[in-house]
């Protein structure tokens, strides 16, 4: 493994340089002196674990924040930014993790929003939009509603929007945090039209694979600083996981069997219906069934959308379903209210760890007692024990790695990956019967990944039974015992773990299912379900 210090193209001006970066904040230091060249047209990744200081330079890139020290160079001259605006005005978009798009505009409304004065909101905006996506292969439909769109699909939106404002360097956050194989091929394609044509990609992400695959160049930074710069072909999977953390990481991979013949949940027949904006009532979830005994973990793979969130949210009680049964450990919770569901045994790791996992602008000690107020420690008769409560955090964070300065700040203070870490603490630390993980190890780093694998795989070896939800088909097969693919509110095939690829999975979470899988498209209902 070799590690270089300069670039090794040096006949033109890099696209970006950042010398002497550091960022302090209250009680920890960001960044430390962080070096980091992005050469012009070509895509450059930035890994690291969370809390490494990936997103705070990022933001010091995009003008959201200001460095306390060191210096940003665009095209061999210096800058300065004191907004994103003016970093936008110098060519550079961000495209963030979680997407900013209104659902109820169409592509092109979306597009253009806030950026009118550049082509207006008429036939010549359309035109631009038009002649990007065709540049790109961007495959743009602009006046198809967003909320009509799939993740990938709304994806390029975002990416159109940075174009169209005239982005010549692309910040991508996790673009591929939720997409299955095939999208991100896709995407993949797309990056190398935009190098192609001379843009650069400042590509972040935790899937070392994907990194290796589509990268030039890549740079790791650890506790804050960058400890190497390397090339793809130098260097393996293990060996960049090693840089990021200091270690050899495991795999996911458990093939030993836990599984025992009790059952812990049974969901028999469950339907949701909504109503579109259209009026249109449809099928949500279309006679859901299945069971998990102690000691399985049954992974459910599907494209986002597909009613996987909606099953999440009828099991927790979240929504009221049209029909259909949810037992727990042979006692029907199905018209149970949430917080009794949670008190009867079920640990919760939420899709989306801000709306339903933190309060943001709470300390961590409450953030911990969330969802568990009358489970010791965090209680003492009626009351609130807060003692105990901050005690208890304080090992969450340090059993579970998570970074900060201490536990009175907010969760808002943290990053994304350090949020699920406390997140998973929490819900571990309660002995749950049942695990509902919808996208547990989403936006962590593989250190934090290898850690929450063997937190689940430690359970589940003690009787715990799993509901898992991942868009990471890695994950996927490598910790279930059972696979259930999900797709337009059915459970339409079933993938056995041992022998089912990636590639055959995404295939079939498009519906176009090949491989090791049985189907069940019209017997779903009268399953029995038994998955083993």
């Amino acid at each position: 493994m070799k590690a270089s210090t300069s670039s090794p193209k040096a006949d033109s001006a890099p696209a970006v340089e950042l010398r002497g970066i550091t960022k302090r904040f209250p009680g920890v230091v960001a960044n430390h002196d962080i070096d980091i060249t992005v050469r012009r047209g070509t895509v450059h990744a930035l890994v690291g674990e969370n809390g490494a200081g990936k997103s705070t330079l990022m933001k010091i890139l995009y003008g959201m924040q200001k460095p306390d020290e060191g210096t940003i160079t665009l095209d061999g001259e210096t800058v300065t930014f004191h907004s994103p605006a003016d970093a936008i005005a110098r060519g550079i978009g961000m495209v963030h993790q979680h997407f900013m798009l209104a659902d109820n505009l169409t592509v092109l409304e979306n597009i253009v929003l806030g950026a009118e004065k550049l082509h207006g909101i008429g036939a010549k905006a359309r035109a631009k939009v038009m002649e990007i996506s065709d540049a790109y292969g961007l495959n743009a439909r602009p006046d198809v509603l967003m909320e009509d769109l799939g993740v990938a699909d709304r994806q390029r939106v975002e990416i159109l929007k940075v174009l169209y404002r005239g982005a010549r360097t692309l910040i991508l956050d996790e673009p591929t945090a939720v997409l299955v194989p095939q999208e991100v091929d896709a995407l993949f394609d797309n990056l190398r039209e935009l190098k192609a044509e001379g843009l650069t990609v400042i590509f972040i992400s935790h899937k070392l694979g994907e990194v290796l695959s589509v990268a030039d160049d890549i740079t790791v930074i650890r506790r804050g600083t960058t400890v190497a710069s390397v090339h793809p072909a130098d260097v393996t999977p293990k060996q960049l996981a090693e840089l990021m953390v200091g270690t050899e990481l495991p795999s996911p991979e458990t093939r030993e069997s836990t599984v025992t013949d009790v059952p812990m949940l049974d969901v028999n027949g469950l339907h949701l219906s909504a109503t579109d904006t259209d009026g249109a009532v449809r099928a949500v979830l279309d006679g859901i069934t299945f069971t998990i005994h102690k000691g399985e973990v049954l992974g459910i793979a599907g494209v986002e959308g597909n009613g996987q969130a909606e099953l999440v949210e009828a099991i927790m009680g979240m929504r009221d379903p049209d029909g259909g049964v949810v037992t727990l450990d042979g006692t029907d919770i199905s018209h149970l209210p949430t917080r009794r569901r949670r008190e009867d045994g079920i640990g919760y790791i939420p899709e989306d760890r801000h709306r339903h996992g933190l309060l943001l602008e709470a300390p961590l000690w409450e953030n911990r007692i969330l969802g568990h107020v009358t489970e010791p420690p965090n209680a003492k008769g009626a009351l609130i024990d807060i003692k105990a409560a901050r005690k208890d955090t304080e090992r969450i964070v340090t059993e579970y790695d998570v970074r900060t300065p201490g536990i009175e700040v907010t969760a808002a203070s943290l990053s994304g990956g350090n949020q699920q870490k406390l997140i998973v603490g929490r819900e571990m630390s309660h002995t749950p019967k049942l695990l509902i993980a919808a996208h547990p190890t989403r936006g962590v780093d593989v250190g934090a990944q290898a850690q929450i694998w063997d937190q689940i795989r430690e359970a589940r070896h003690e009787g715990l039974a799993v509901l898992l939800i991942s868009a990471d088909l890695d994950e996927l097969i490598g910790l279930s015992d059972t696979l259930r693919v999900m797709y337009r509110g059915r459970l339409v095939a079933d993938a056995d773990p041992a022998t089912i690829t990636p590639e055959e999975l995404g295939s079939a979470m498009t519906g176009a299912a090949r491989g090791h899988l049985e189907h069940h498209e019209d017997h779903q209902d009268d399953e029995g379900g038994d998955n083993r």
